[in-house]
């Protein structure tokens, strides 16, 4: 090897390499021609041999090459062969070669330095060979060298003794660790400046129960505001600050229906209070005239609902002396409500008044009462049957559903009014949204005298599974209506083929109305939970009693998932990211200008009028996708969820920090939107309770052991026992559901009959 001096390398270059020289020295170097000292040199120019892992951590030669790695940022190339040029390192001339005559030779010398018969190297001037042959001596034993071509296997043993191979392993797992630290630490990755692959982030793990308690920090903002400001008050204005009663005295819908949101949350100090306001100051002796169902599913189902958490669950303390109090006080407001049933035909009233106890007919529609009235009530009436041991509650409430089946309904789909003096139905509009959703599952009419929306109970299938699936009439009544809706009402749209439930303004056999309610976003949740009854969707799979799993229920729950989907995107297609009340959707092929069919795109499916698109921070999507999480696992729905409540608070929060509570929307289609000076009820008793148990551990609630009426007021399924029974049974029909009449030749043979018997 040709002599190869450093002269012309300043004191700090040579510390930089060497590590061991002193800097004000200036050496002049030979090559020693020695062959160990050559391969040596080869193997370890920077002296790494004698140096223990810390030392090398240490070292200003590694710091050098940090340094220089986290500048390469522009020409990284440029620099670090700068870098490397300013050491004045070449590649030895004399590379082992495969093709090289001295092969042999060198095969003789990989030989001997294995059978421990390589020199030992007297100390000698300070040059390249030197170094380097004290350098390979210190990292991989004194007399240690490495293979000098591929061909030879690193894993052949040396002979040496095994405290020096120990070393080596030492010393090896020290320098990975060193380089791991480096990695770690970021040092080979600069502010986006390094040459070296950058480490991908790995994705968030998301804390749900922190976002769980984000829901919780938005209830108490609308709590709070609404104490503040609207304290006793049935209805809550926050941007002017106000409140206002529904009836003279008020009713405490607020307080009522947001007493088990407050239990499930555990939120002890302004239960207390709110507690404290119903045992003293509500009173149901009042000369006023009440919503029926509105107020049996607000305040009758919060009461229920209350004394169900706090008694049977005890997620609460109660003070012994109020441990019957919520019991006491739903006995009372039902038996004033027993008078809207006091109808010719047993079919409700739409109006009680509270102190009289008489039902009064609807001030409009013709005084017709809407399906949904006369079929939501089921639920508390039967559950305070259960719990005070008094059948007139039960009896009661099942009479009306006696009395809408004996309609005939084809296809189990009903109309949307019904006189509650005949029991008959008005006209032929069908459709799930208002003034006809509850029959067939959860929400209600929109009605023009109350400012708060109400919500109807789930009465087909929830029946069914309240009772622990010993009425199964209900559950034959829920597959008809549910048939009926997928082959009159189901419909896609373009481009992107979203599914939607369509409504017949002119009854079955007329053309399709293209509009869906938000209200009618509840049927995914309704779909998945006929589907299992309430399991996942595994367990359901596997139930040997209960739930017959089959072609049936896999096409409820694959419809299921595709509706929520739409109802998402109801959301998501708008500039607020909140629904609008309702949408209508675009049934034409769309086609570009080159005749090209569009690309998929949400945005276009879905059309938004003026006069629909207000917000009412309804609770009918998130309640699907807490029940689509709880039976699917599928996570996306908890996602959604969140982006859902995100907007909430992004574009509906009143006041600084939303201090002043959470309001509704005028457009969701414009930024900012302008705020409506309402806080719907339901935002506290369903929207944020569901946030709320959507983002908890699924043993809260679970939907095999509870019912949740269409207001969220949980209720425990609970067997009959001898004094409760099904008291009445559905008219026979034929293969297509049709009621089976007699016809004129058997009424006629009946009639002759009857005379030939008189005769005699």
């Amino acid at each position: 090897m040709d002599e190869l001096t450093l002269s012309n390398l300043d004191t700090v270059k040579i510390h930089h390499v060497v590590g061991s020289i002193e800097e004000s020295s200036r050496v002049s170097i030979q090559c020693n021609r020695s062959y160990d000292v050559r391969m040596n040199s080869i193997r370890d120019p920077f002296s790494l041999r004698n140096k223990t892992p810390l030392q090398i951590l240490r070292s200003p030669l590694l710091q050098t090459i940090q340094t220089e790695v986290q500048k390469a940022a522009g020409p990284a190339i440029d620099s670090a062969v700068e870098t490397l040029e300013s050491m004045s390192f070449s590649i030895p001339k004399n590379v082992p070669s495969f093709t090289s005559p001295n092969r042999e030779f060198e095969d003789v010398g990989w030989a001997a330095s294995k059978s421990g018969l390589s020199p030992r190297t007297p100390k000698r001037p300070v040059t390249i060979g030197n170094i380097a042959e004290g350098a390979v001596g210190g990292l991989f034993g004194a007399n240690r060298d490495l293979p000098l071509y591929k061909d030879k296997p690193y894993y052949q043993r040396s002979g040496r003794n095994q405290r020096k191979m120990y070393r080596r392993k030492r010393f090896l797992g020290g320098l990975i660790a060193v380089f791991g630290l480096f990695y770690w630490f970021g040092y080979f990755s600069g502010a986006g400046t390094s040459i070296l692959p950058i480490k991908k982030k790995t994705e968030e793990i998301v804390n749900w129960e922190d976002r769980r308690e984000k829901v919780k920090e938005a209830f108490m903002l609308s709590w709070n505001a609404y104490e503040k400001h609207a304290w006793g008050h049935d209805q809550f204005f926050p941007v002017t600050k106000a409140g206002g009663q529904m009836i003279p005295k008020g009713m405490g819908w607020i307080i009522v229906d947001a007493l088990d949101t407050m239990m499930i949350m555990n939120l002890t100090k302004p239960l207390e209070k709110a507690q404290h306001w119903v045992e003293h100051s509500l009173t149901f002796e009042q000369d006023s005239e009440v919503n029926t169902f509105e107020t049996t599913i607000r305040m009758l189902g919060g009461l229920l609902s209350a004394h169900y958490l706090s008694q049977d669950l005890k997620l609460v303390p109660v003070k012994k002396a109020a441990e019957d109090m919520y019991l006491n006080k739903a006995t009372d407001l039902a038996d004033r409500l027993l008078g809207a049933y006091d109808s010719p035909s047993g079919v409700p009233f739409a109006s009680v008044n509270l102190k009289s106890r008489e039902g009064v007919p609807s001030h409009v529609d013709g005084g017709a009462s809407s399906t949904a009235e006369a079929a939501t009530l089921q639920l508390e009436m039967k559950y305070l049957s259960k719990l005070i041991g008094e059948t007139i509650y039960w009896k009661k409430a099942e009479k009306v559903i006696e009395v809408l089946d004996n309609n005939g309904a084809e296809d189990g789909l009903v109309p949307i009014f019904v006189y509650a003096d005949s029991g008959i139905f008005r006209g032929r509009e069908i459709r799930l949204g208002s003034r006809g959703d509850s029959y067939y599952g959860m929400r209600p009419p929109i009605w023009a005298f109350c400012l708060a929306l109400t919500n109807i109970p789930e009465y087909l299938i929830k029946q069914y599974l309240q009772t622990e699936n010993q009425e199964p009439v209900y559950l034959d009544m829920y597959n008809a209506a549910m048939s009926g809706v997928k082959k009159h009402l189901i419909a896609k749209s373009h481009p992107s083929h979203l599914t939607f439930i369509a409504e017949l303004p002119n009854g079955i056999g007329g053309d399709l109305s293209p509009k869906m309610d938000h209200l009618v976003c509840f049927m995914p949740g309704l779909f998945a939970l006929g589907a299992t009854e309430g399991l996942t969707v595994e367990e359901a799979r596997k139930a040997e009693k209960g739930v017959k799993w089959g072609i049936r229920q896999e096409e409820d729950l694959k419809l299921a998932r595709e509706l929520m989907r739409t109802c998402y995107e109801m959301y998501n297609t708008t500039a607020t990211k909140l629904a609008p009340e309702i949408a209508w959707f675009n049934l034409k092929h769309g086609k570009s200008d080159d005749g090209e069919f569009i690309e998929e795109d949400p945005s276009k499916d879905i059309i938004v009028k003026p006069r629909d698109a207000h917000n009412l921070q309804r609770p009918e999507t998130v309640e699907s996708l807490f029940v689509m999480w709880r039976i699917t696992g599928d996570e996306i729905y908890r996602e959604w969820g969140w982006k859902i409540f995100e907007a909430f608070l992004e574009h509906t929060a009143v006041g600084e920090d939303a201090k002043d509570g959470f309001t509704s929307l005028d457009n969701v289609n414009e930024i900012p939107p302008k705020q409506r000076n309402n806080m719907e009820s339901f935002w506290l008793a369903e929207t944020l309770k569901y946030l709320y148990l959507l983002f908890s551990p699924n043993d809260i609630l679970p939907l095999d052991e509870v019912v949740f009426n269409t207001e969220a007021h949980p209720f425990p399924k609970f067997e009959m026992g001898p004094l409760l029974e099904t008291g009445w049974k559905r008219l026979p029909r034929d293969k297509d559901g049709a009621i089976i009449k007699e016809g004129p030749k058997e009424e006629e043979e009946v009639e002759n009959q009857k005379k030939e018997k008189d005769g005699k």
